[in-house]
């Protein structure tokens, strides 16, 4: 079970793997603008997903180092989404 508590709000989620890498997702409190809550994300950065995502992501410059974690909305049923992230190079 993952635990996630911040101002005194607790969420509670069941443990999920990252189809990826079968790493357990982490909780992250997205941003209000996404309009999401609390989701599930890979932060491991060993992931075949994260590492592989820089050439997925279309019309950005060639110099950015921009790619995606792999993460799991619960609010819709744990439907995989992509999160924008910073990749190592």
């Amino acid at each position: 079970m993952v635990i996630h508590e911040y101002a005194g709000i607790r969420t509670e989620l069941p443990d999920r793997e990252c189809p990826h890498c079968g790493k357990v997702l982490d909780a992250w409190l997205a941003p209000p603008e996404t309009g999401w809550g609390v989701i599930l994300i890979c932060n491991n950065n060993s992931c075949p997903h994260y590492l592989g995502s820089e050439t997925d992501i279309l019309h950005k410059r060639d110099d950015s180092h921009l790619g995606c974690r792999y993460a799991e909305n619960p609010d819709n049923g744990f439907k995989p989404v992509n999160v924008l992230a910073v990749c190592p190079h």
